[in-house]
């Protein structure tokens, strides 16, 4: 496990998106308070807060787009996942759509870590499962180029 002080601020900033995306599932919380509340947690100035700000808001309101795209992957149907596999799935989703500079694995191990972190035992399995299902559909090129793909 990696130390508080040793993690990155992108990782920082998905953290706190993943937690105000939960309130968002769970609550229902509108994307403006839960930005609001989160900005005031402790540990918030260390975290990367435009990309929190992308994930945050761009999750909610790309939500049913982000849906759509994970629905077919799924095992389940959606209202059955836990607010937290969901949320992380879609901050997965979403980066492989809008972060280009993110190259795809480092998605992948991201969400795996958030999953570990704040999901249950086996979350991050089936999170690991459907993002590499996921990113061939979205990223298919930069997917091909890996050379860990081919063999």
């Amino acid at each position: 496990m990696t130390k508080a002080s040793e993690k990155s601020a992108r990782t920082r900033a998905r953290e706190f998106a993943l937690q105000g995306l939960y309130q968002h599932l769970v609550g229902r919380n509108e994307a403006h308070d839960i930005d609001l509340f989160t900005r005031d947690l402790s540990g918030f100035h260390k975290a990367d807060s435009a990309h929190y700000d992308a994930l945050l808001h761009g999750c909610i309101a790309q939500a049913a787009d982000l849906d759509a795209r994970l629905a077919p992957l799924l095992d389940r149907p959606l209202a059955e996942l836990s607010p937290i596999e969901h949320a992380v799935l879609w901050i997965g989703a979403y980066e492989f759509l809008h972060c280009p500079d993110v190259p795809w694995r480092v998605v992948i191990n991201e969400c795996i870590e958030l999953a570990k972190s704040f999901g249950g035992t086996d979350g991050h399995k089936f999170v690991n499962g459907v993002l590499n299902r996921l990113a061939p559909q979205i990223r298919g090129e930069e997917v091909m180029r890996d050379p860990a793909r081919r063999g």
